[in-house]
């Protein structure tokens, strides 16, 4: 899909830091986490939600409620008079959001409209399905998060099975991975730099209200553990290849959004400090059982929608679950791997499902800032051997 007048302003794209799960965030319900850092995230920005012309949501995992998440959202964030789609796409939701969103406003550059993400792994809700045939009458159960980890229906596989099947066929070393996930290490303590001067330019605090009035605040990702080469190298396979946890993210809680609007309105609120120009989206599915594979199939599409090659981006952004992901994208692309990430990724700080690409986004319109503006793409893989992909430019 290639968008023609769908744009953010500078600074309007952000997200809540990422708790592992089981964290200090593993009661707090994700639309209540949503509604919080996005009242305060438009409030620091002097927004006026009821300028807001629809809301775009995106969640992958059930919390009470939500059957309502959109218009219930809109109404807590003081934009009562509107609604919108509520998608889920796995770890391809925030494309998938932005995406809608950037059509909306192409097709009508009246539309201002609020893509949203929020999502709790943590205490991932048991679903009881009806069974009046079975024995007894004994109903199916599922965990939402835990059994959806464990295996894809189609493959019977685990995600790790596809890393490890992708490092197979490539042929990849477990010394390799290990140093491109050390290189994600490093790059992740460069935003932390300078009293972690980059995650401050869109990362925005999550402030919770007990019933007595006091006030947490969590404004820096946690659970994230040191990473050495020595500690990496100590690590086992998990599936007796070569893929350990020290090359694998972890599941979290967290949020993350950006508004999407008209060129004319974007200059408006970016305030002289540039704009963002959605070009085009892509979207694509590896064979089965090969999901890192999929993130190089997205971003083709995304590339040939925009009209452009990997010779035109001056910055990629993934989400990689694995790091197998990003070798596999090297391989394939020739980009540079100290090219893409620059900031940190997903397999550092972790994995929310619907927030991660916004997060991730929002860190690639950053980075680019600070490169003096330029072209840049996003890509990451979801569940079932898919991908989405988003090619973006940011100028003054």
């Amino acid at each position: 899909m290639k968008f023609d007048n769908a744009f953010i302003p500078c600074g309007f794209a952000w997200s809540s830091p990422f708790v592992r799960w089981q964290g200090a965030l593993a009661d707090v319900s994700s639309m209540d986490l949503g509604v919080t850092v996005t009242n305060d995230a438009l409030a620091q920005r002097n927004f006026d939600p009821g300028r807001l012309t629809q809301l775009v949501m995106g969640t992958t995992v059930p919390q009470e409620d939500s059957f309502y998440a959109v218009p219930w959202t809109a109404a807590r964030i003081g934009a009562e008079g509107i609604t919108g789609p509520h998608i889920s796409q796995a770890c391809a939701t925030a494309v998938a959001c932005v995406a809608s969103a950037a059509a909306s406003v192409d097709n009508d550059p009246d539309e201002t409209v609020l893509a949203l993400t929020t999502d709790r792994t943590s205490n991932g809700p048991l679903m009881v399905y009806p069974r009046s045939r079975s024995m007894g009458g004994s109903p199916g159960t599922e965990n939402w998060v835990l059994d959806n980890f464990a295996a894809d229906p189609v493959t019977g596989k685990a995600m790790v099975a596809t890393a490890e099947n992708v490092a197979a066929e490539a042929g990849f070393t477990r010394e390799a991975l290990d140093e491109v996930a050390l290189l994600r290490y490093c790059q992740y303590e460069k935003s932390l730099a300078d009293d972690r001067a980059f995650q401050h330019r869109y990362m925005q605090p999550v402030r919770l209200t007990d019933r007595k009035g006091r006030v947490t605040e969590i404004d820096a990702d946690q659970g994230i553990p040191p990473t050495t080469a020595e500690g990496l190298a100590a690590l086992k396979p998990m599936a007796g290849g070569v893929v350990t946890m020290g090359m694998q993210t972890h599941p979290a809680d967290g949020t993350a959004g950006a508004l999407i609007c008209n060129e004319a309105t974007a200059r408006e609120l970016s305030g002289g400090n540039g704009i963002v120009r959605l070009i085009a989206t892509g979207f694509g599915r590896a064979a089965a059982a090969h999901m890192p594979k999929a993130p190089v199939l997205a971003a083709e599409r995304a590339l040939a929608n925009a009209g452009l090659t990997y010779a035109d981006i001056k910055l990629v952004n993934t989400h990689n679950p694995f790091a197998v992901n990003d070798l596999w994208l090297e391989k394939q692309t020739g980009f540079a791997l100290d090219r893409t990430n620059i900031y940190g990724s997903s397999l550092v700080y972790g994995h929310p499902q619907g927030p991660t690409g916004l997060r991730s986004i929002a860190e690639l319109i950053e980075a680019l800032r600070l490169e003096g503006g330029g072209l840049g793409l996003f890509t990451g893989c979801a569940a079932g051997d898919t991908a989405a992909a988003l090619v973006i430019e940011v100028f003054d």
